[in-house]
């Protein structure tokens, strides 16, 4: 296997992973070598996938873990590195959506939102990132979105969050590059998966979005995959305080 590409003997953990791009994030790095730490707010769906990358031949842990939770999320690393003795990779994938008009936006599910997509990963990252320091080494990919660099009406809170993660990841970089640790984003446009069937079934937002992306289709599920591979490899090794878009060109035009 290409260096460049190696994941045996990684470990991965991947917040968010139980279903939707998540799970295939995990499942990508499971088949090409990695053990993998499944967490989501869901116990069975979590033990699903751990039982699929167990398939492949490789060694899952599922544990149920509320991100926004930081009692929870100490608990996650302690069982994690109890587990494996390490963490090489990291994708910060959990998030969550809110949609109310801007002047009568709930406060405390704005707090909610920005709990679950900003500080939780601060919160893991920094847990993590302590010994990824001791070995000099580690990557730490967080999933922003094209909404980092747009905005559209009814979801100002999350909007905000994932502006929030790539100066977030551009902090983290500024601090840990230092010591080997590689963080970027990526900034997915609209996926066709179970999360978002609801407005992949409305014709209007579909005709839409398929004009105004000038690769013409939504995103597939290894459009996605690749990017977080790379990003999670020694290939991106001088990668670092990247936003990686993976949205058929919607944030370079206007449209």
């Amino acid at each position: 296997m290409d260096d460049l590409f190696n994941f045996e003997g990684k470990v991965a953990l991947v917040t968010g992973g139980s279903r939707g791009l998540g799970r295939e994030m995990a499942l990508a790095l499971a088949k090409r070598g990695a053990d993998v730490v499944i967490t989501s707010r869901k116990a069975e769906a979590c033990e699903e996938v751990a039982e699929e990358i167990k398939a492949l031949g490789r060694k899952a842990l599922a544990h149920r873990c509320h991100v926004a939770k930081w009692d929870e999320i100490e608990g996650l690393v302690e069982k994690a590195y109890g587990e494996f003795g390490k963490l090489d990779i990291l994708i910060n994938n959990a998030g969550m959506q809110h949609r109310q008009p801007l002047e009568n936006f709930d406060p405390a599910a704005f707090d909610r939102v920005m709990a679950t997509n900003v500080t939780a990963v601060f919160t893991l990252s920094q847990l993590v990132a302590r010994h990824m320091i001791e070995r000099k080494q580690g990557k730490i990919i967080n999933i922003a979105s094209v909404m980092t660099k747009a905005a559209r009406h009814m979801i100002g809170a999350y909007t905000t969050s994932k502006a929030a993660v790539a100066g977030l990841t551009r902090a983290m970089t500024a601090e840990w590059a230092q010591h080997g640790i590689g963080c970027n984003a990526i900034g997915p446009g609209y996926f066709s998966t179970e999360l978002t069937s609801a407005l992949f079934n409305q014709e209007e937002f579909a005709s839409w979005l398929r004009k105004r992306t000038p690769a013409g289709r939504w995103g597939e599920v290894d459009d996605l995959v690749g990017a977080a591979l790379f990003l999670s490899a020694p290939a991106s090794n001088y990668v670092n305080g990247h936003v990686l878009y993976v949205d058929g060109g919607m944030t370079a035009t206007i449209g």
